[in-house]
């Protein structure tokens, strides 16, 4: 049986962990045959091994690099095949963590209704079980013709649905990425955030492509998150139309790389030293300075308000253009058609989003900082110094128009007999005829009048 620790027990297992620890980072020219490639694979995990590294780091695919999409799928396993289980007992035999960098995991698409694949990136423990496991997010779809590059990973590969948390090991605490990962700092500044030493970027980089970014965006995510950054990789022709640039290597948190595996199937040996991590941290306190309050509100920009006859749909309703008063790139604000106060208004993700769940980063990082744009301005056109902000996030909560949406109402005293009472009336608000629906006459000209605010 497949031994996959869950995410809130793989936080609580804690390690001593060694603040100097020798880790090995490997090189590889996989083809199509995945027994030569296990073969390669083992030798190297054996030598690491032999030079007492505590963890060994293989690059994205790993298994192996088929000719065609086709092919791809078909040779592909799941979590729990034979390829996994046999590094869970090679990471045991060895007494080794082992980092299985992009492995092709078989699944059903249901929309598709085919067979398709994940690119996963496996952390296997000394023990032989499976740390964590990370589904690639961002999939390489890239053609540059003038540098003969054509690949589109999304024909085959589903996208992952989430960065994992950061796996305690006793070498640090490891981030899991893969390859075109690499160039979204914003992953890398999240996995720091959560607490990272160590980011992983296991890669097939192209030639071209790595000729030109590969050094500088690794030693960039290092300096960055003052993160060691560990980065294995294929290298060399692996069929006629496939060619990988290799240079595996490892930087550490100053930027300095401090291994690099030189041409061809190979491996390379680092120290990995956490007190060294932490001075680098000490000096220039980069994660102290930074000012999330800033960044985030450059990033909630105003966009042109729709025509009036423009359609938004909103659950299972229609809103015209006419009764929105504020757009960004995510997020809409309108007029309300049943007011539990004045100035009762609503912001919702433009895109249908059926729970807060169902929204990505982007969109529920803009819905809030619009709302906070939004309460400013009612309690300045409604001369009130507090509000109430609501959302009730699925049917058993009360929600009824099927689309994620925060309730803003600007309070005064005295509105309620108890303040508390106004949840009351939101839950029942749209379910009774007790408050009855505004014109159309009266939602539009009162959007007028709130859009003057956010010229």
């Amino acid at each position: 049986m497949l031994n996959i620790l869950p995410l809130r027990a793989q936080q609580a297992r804690s390690f001593t962990k060694m603040r100097k620890s020798l880790i090995a980072v490997t090189q590889l020219n996989c083809k199509e045959d995945k027994s030569e490639n296990l073969a390669a694979c083992s030798k190297l995990i054996e030598k690491a091994a032999f030079n007492r590294a505590k963890a060994i780091f293989l690059p994205e695919n790993c298994d192996y690099i088929a000719p065609d999409s086709e092919s791809v799928v078909a040779m592909a396993e799941p979590l729990d095949g034979d390829l996994i289980r046999e590094y869970q007992r090679l990471a045991k035999k060895f007494d080794i963590w082992i980092s299985v960098g992009g492995f092709h995991q078989k699944i059903a698409n249901r929309e598709e209704k085919r067979m398709k694949i994940k690119n996963t990136h496996v952390l296997i423990s000394s023990d032989g079980s499976i740390a964590s496991e990370y589904d690639k997010i961002h999939l390489f779809d890239v053609s540059i013709p003038e540098e003969g590059v054509h690949l589109k990973e999304s024909a085959m590969c589903d996208p992952g649905v989430e960065i994992k948390e950061p796996v305690n090991t006793p070498f640090g605490n490891v981030a899991l990425g893969v390859c075109y990962d690499l160039r979204f700092p914003e992953m890398a500044q999240a996995h720091a955030a959560l607490g990272a030493d160590i980011l992983t970027f296991p890669s097939a980089f192209t030639v071209a492509t790595g000729m030109a970014h590969w050094e500088p965006l690794l030693r960039a995510r290092a300096i960055e998150t003052q993160c060691y950054v560990i980065a294995a990789a294929q290298t060399g022709k692996h069929n006629p139309k496939r060619i990988s640039y290799g240079h595996a290597m490892v930087v550490d948190p100053w930027g300095a790389i401090i291994a690099q595996c030189s041409e061809g199937v190979g491996i390379a040996f680092a120290e990995v030293d956490l007190d060294y991590l932490k001075s680098v941290r000490t000096r220039i306190p980069v994660q102290s300075h930074k000012r999330p309050d800033i960044y985030l509100e450059k990033f909630s920009r105003q966009s042109p308000l729709p025509e009036n006859d423009a359609e938004y749909q909103f659950g299972q309703v229609t809103l015209k253009g006419e009764i929105i008063f504020y757009v960004t790139k995510y997020t809409m604000a309108f007029v309300n058609l049943k007011c539990v106060v004045p100035g009762h208004v609503l912001v919702s993700p433009i895109r249908p989003a059926l729970r807060i769940e169902n929204m990505d980063a982007c969109e529920t990082t803009d819905l809030f900082l619009t709302v906070k744009k939004v309460q400013a301005v009612l309690e300045k056109v409604h001369e009130t110094t507090s509000s109430t902000m609501s959302i009730q996030d699925g049917v058993d909560a009360g929600q009824t128009i099927r689309h994620v949406h925060v309730h803003v109402l600007p309070r005064k005293m005295g509105d309620f007999e108890r303040p508390d009472d106004i949840y009351n009336h939101i839950h029942k608000h749209d379910k009774t005829d007790e408050k009855p629906s505004r014109s159309r006459e009266d939602m539009v000209e009162e959007c007028k009048q709130l859009r003057k605010y956010f010229c």
